[in-house]
């Protein structure tokens, strides 16, 4: 007798920046076996061509070109994803403070969007994967059987993003992190195209004062939870 084969869903994790989505999101798709898609690392991808070719940001037509005209892939078995453009890995360069505080500016564009989109889309047509990001429960991914939705106290955050960039060998300022993140908070949120904001029916879950395991276990159970439910009606 075949064991019947489990139900794959697809789990939307959205949240402002450095509210621990990516270590997360990769972790949890880890333990479930599924596939981990960062859709920040695309339009940081993007970002970072735009700089290294020293185009304006504020010019959207070329910054939409450049969308069209380039390849981002993201590879690798979890928990390491890979960012490749144009076939060059360059997970290690779109971390920097520079990249951080321009990708607004360059994901805020409605042609970009539809580009990644449609590759977001593409990848998690099958279910089977975890994606992260702004607007992945409100608009990638608006039928995902789990959706939810991280917050966490600017503090953390900044404390969080601190360790990131030293890891990379990065010093920065608290001060000059505050600022950035609530930045980009406002960017993100009051922008006209994709705005971040929490989906109706996804569950918000207040990361400040829970450690990473605490994270991942909570969004598996519901992981299960929810595939449990859907066989059941099966």
């Amino acid at each position: 007798m075949h064991r019947k084969e489990q139900k794959k869903i697809t789990i939307a994790i959205d949240g402002p920046a450095a509210s621990g989505k990516s270590t997360t999101a990769k972790l949890v798709a880890q333990k479930l076996g599924y596939l981990h898609i960062d859709t920040g690392a695309m339009y940081r991808a993007l970002t970072l061509k735009a700089l290294e070719k020293k185009l304006d940001l504020s010019d959207k037509e070329k910054i939409v070109s450049l969308a069209q005209t380039s390849t981002i892939r993201l590879e690798g078995e979890n928990p390491t994803t890979k960012v490749f453009l144009d076939g060059t890995d360059i997970t290690d360069k779109i971390r920097t403070p520079q990249v951080n505080r321009s990708v607004s500016t360059v994901s805020s564009y409605q042609g970009v969007r539809e580009v990644m989109v449609r590759e977001q889309q593409r990848i998690a047509v099958h279910g089977g994967v975890v994606l992260e990001g702004r607007d992945i429960g409100t608009v990638v991914l608006p039928l995902a059987e789990l959706k939810i939705f991280m917050v966490a106290g600017v503090h953390e955050r900044v404390k969080r993003r601190k360790k990131d960039l030293a890891l990379c060998g990065i010093e920065a300022e608290e001060k000059e992190l505050i600022k950035e993140i609530e930045t980009r908070d406002r960017k993100d949120s009051t922008r006209d195209i994709s705005p971040l904001r929490k989906a109706a029916d996804a569950i918000e879950l207040d990361t400040s004062n829970l450690t990473i395991e605490e994270q991942v276990d909570f969004i598996v159970a519901r992981a299960k939870k929810t595939i449990h439910q859907k066989e059941t009606v099966l």
